[in-house]
């Protein structure tokens, strides 16, 4: 008897686990609605993100004046906005150390000319200065309606090297960059 009911606990654990395991299968329909759930919320926070000028846009691509690409890891490329300070870093996988310590340059400036839109397809638009000791430059922020993906256009103020990070705006408390040397 003690025999046969350990028995039946342990197939009753057993199809109890089996039942947790499975996972819950979402029809395509359901899993476009989710993902689309997911990307409002983050754009909503990365407005609000802006709206504070507490944000960072993570890039996971550059693209050079004449087009070029080069893919990057997010937590070294970045543009970081504080309040009235800002920090550009990029930072490429190359052999040499580079100013910054990590194949690359970070710049520290003071963010004037703060001016934030919206067009009528919901696109909104970021424009600001930042001026410092190594930047003086116009950063350009685009990012579509319903999704946390952005652009920024980096102009500098005395050349014609402009340079473009695609990625992602979060809440700078969300953020995971890692900063380098500044000049």
């Amino acid at each position: 008897m003690k025999k046969m009911v350990s028995i039946l606990i342990c197939a009753l654990a057993l199809m109890v686990g089996h039942i947790q395991a499975q996972e819950v299968e979402l029809t395509k329909e359901e899993k476009k609605a989710l993902q689309e759930k997911i990307d409002s919320i983050q754009h909503a926070e990365a407005v609000e993100a802006i709206n504070a000028k507490k944000f960072t846009l993570e890039a996971d691509q550059v693209v050079f004046k004449y087009g070029q690409t080069a893919y990057v890891t997010s937590n070294t490329n970045f543009v970081s906005v504080d309040g009235e300070d800002a920090v550009v870093q990029v930072a490429f996988n190359i052999p040499a150390a580079g100013p910054n310590g990590l194949g690359g340059v970070t710049v520290n400036g003071k963010v004037s000319s703060y001016e934030m839109r919206t067009d009528k397809r919901g696109t909104l638009y970021l424009s600001m200065n930042v001026m410092g000791v190594g930047i003086s430059a116009r950063l350009d922020i685009s990012m579509p309606k319903g999704t946390n993906n952005a652009t920024v256009t980096i102009t500098p103020n005395f050349n014609s090297n402009r340079l473009t990070l695609n990625g992602v705006i979060l809440p700078a408390f969300k953020s995971s960059v890692f900063k380098g040397r500044s000049i």
